[in-house]
């Protein structure tokens, strides 16, 4: 005979009334049970009743959590909100493993207002037992669906950070670190971007030593003992994303050593054969911005000759000789040779770096043609840059405020801190002997208040304020999109290059390419 309405109230009067006496009334608490098998109103007072009691009755523990889960699964999706927001309830002792478990895989839901309630919950029984919720959370990341997986990852690098410190204690933060490497065995790489979030907003981590074991968990994901396919744009890809979530991780004491030496070695001399993994996006010069952000952190370099000698020969190849003059003295009809200008910005800033670590290199290392050759094309271009800051100056001068906030003028900002940051770099290069000793902020870096009051008449080395070594951690997606500056036409004439400069978060495809291949999973309820 079914559960009625009057039923359920009469055995919640008993248990209520019960007091001290409860565990002597198994049979009503039985009947609450079976309210899940009775109508939707029915089904809404189990939903209440039955967490009320629980703790009471430790010998029907597994059927009163089958019950709510009943309830949690029910068609009519108000009976599954109330289950769910009554879930919580359950959580104590051995059982909040499992009702982390089973939140998470609820987490599934396309219902808007259930998955906040989902969410709601998991926050509460955080701050009843954060390790046990984790346990549960975890195990579903490593174990359950696609669909859960994802949403899991994703509720932990959202919310974790919002836990107080009495909830997040140093023990917390050491299992989430610990079960994340666990994850990180196999993630696409949207997933190890938002995992590399989780670990980096742990407080146990934001010390030298931590952040060099987030810098080694980033190397073990980066595959820098193996070469470089420049054909695969997933190789590139992960190349590109493990590079991106290491760079606010290095400083003065945290090295790039071994990112700097891997782009050195294995993709600068394949820069022109790089794969993009996104057909709008500039490999070439994503790869260079990137290498010119992690050489001020460079430690000691086995290789540092070898290293520099690389950069140097693809710092020549992007500064075109002059073009050849006919027999009359003037110049040929030839074309005037393109200046890559944001291309040279980069490498000339990588070169200035590593050129610290060995100012002897173009004395000593460079023999006396090569050294000839690299002064006409660095006079040569040094030439084309001045005519491109003049017009610039000219373009911009008596401009402020609202002025310099146009798309054009915004546009003609950032070329002129390209052009400034080489005209200081190529200055020291001319020095005798070369100098490596100023210092310049790279042009896609934020522009600090200063320098854009400096846009008027700023002087050559106006642009060349120092770098700051001290960097939060900040593993967000950097939006710093810019436009092709295309300047006036005439004798220097050339593209200033594409500030187009978007990190981006995931790779192309699911699981299984990428970040490795994840196997098959488990489907349906495996509460």
């Amino acid at each position: 005979m079914a559960v009625t309405i009057e039923d359920l109230y009469r055995s919640y009067g008993i248990l209520a009334d019960a007091k001290d006496n409860l565990s002597q009334h198994k049979d009503a608490y039985q009947v609450i049970l079976d309210g899940v098998k009775g109508g939707p109103k029915e089904k809404r007072l189990a939903a209440q009743f039955i967490p009320k009691f629980f703790s009471s009755f430790p010998e029907l523990a597994d059927a009163a959590i089958n019950a709510q889960l009943d309830l949690c699964e029910d068609e009519d999706v108000s009976i599954r909100r109330q289950a769910i927001k009554e879930l919580p309830r359950f959580a104590t002792g051995e059982n909040i493993f499992r009702v982390a478990d089973i939140l998470t895989q609820l987490l599934q839901t396309d219902d808007t207002a259930e998955f906040n309630q989902v969410n709601v919950a998991l926050v509460s029984i955080f701050k009843i037992d954060a390790k046990g919720t984790l346990g549960g959370m975890f195990s579903q990341i490593l174990q359950g669906e696609d669909v859960v997986r994802e949403r899991a990852i994703k509720f932990l690098s959202t919310k974790l950070k919002t836990l107080p410190e009495d909830v997040m204690s140093k023990e917390v933060e050491e299992y989430v670190f610990a079960e994340t490497k666990k994850v990180l065995e196999d993630v696409t790489g949207e997933e190890f971007v938002l995992l590399m979030r989780v670990v980096s907003g742990l407080q146990a981590l934001q010390t030298v030593n931590g952040r060099q074991q987030l810098v080694e968990l980033v190397v073990e994901q980066a595959f820098l003992e193996q070469a470089l396919n420049p054909a695969d744009p997933d190789t590139v890809d992960r190349l590109l994303q493990c590079t991106r979530q290491a760079l606010p991780l290095f400083s003065k004491n945290v090295h790039s050593t071994r990112f700097v030496t891997y782009f050195c070695e294995h993709v600068l001399p394949n820069l022109s054969a790089l794969t993009s993994p996104v057909a709008e996006i500039d490999i070439q010069l994503e790869v260079l911005k990137l290498l010119a952000e992690m050489s001020p952190f460079c430690g000691d370099m086995e290789k540092l000759e070898a290293n520099l000698n690389m950069l140097f020969t693809k710092l020549v190849e992007f500064m075109p000789l002059p073009p050849a003059e006919a027999e009359n003295g003037e110049n040929s009809t030839s074309e005037e040779p393109k200046l890559q200008f944001s291309y040279v910005e980069c490498l000339l800033f990588g070169f200035h770096q590593l050129g610290r670590k060995l100012p002897d290199f173009l004395l000593d290392k460079v023999d006396a043609e090569r050294l000839k050759d690299f002064k006409i094309r660095l006079q040569y271009f040094a030439r084309g840059l001045q005519v491109y800051i003049r017009q610039l100056r000219v373009a911009l001068q008596g401009k402020s405020g609202d002025a310099l906030k146009t798309e054009e003028n915004k546009i003609k900002v950032v070329a002129l801190k390209i052009t400034n940051n080489i005209n200081v770099l190529i200055k020291d290069l001319f020095h005798n002997p070369p100098s490596y000793k100023s210092t310049v902020t790279l042009s896609w870096k934020p522009v600090q208040k200063a320098e854009a009051v400096a846009v008027k008449r700023p002087s050559s080395e106006g642009m060349g304020s120092g770098e700051s070594t001290k960097k939060p951690i900040s593993l967000l997606p950097r939006r710093d999109a810019r436009q092709i500056y295309n300047p006036p036409s005439g004798k220097y004439s050339a593209s200033i290059g594409n500030f187009n400069y978007e990190q981006r978060g995931g790779f192309r495809g699911g699981r299984g390419r990428g970040f490795g291949a994840r196997g098959g999973r488990s489907r349906g309820r495996i509460y």
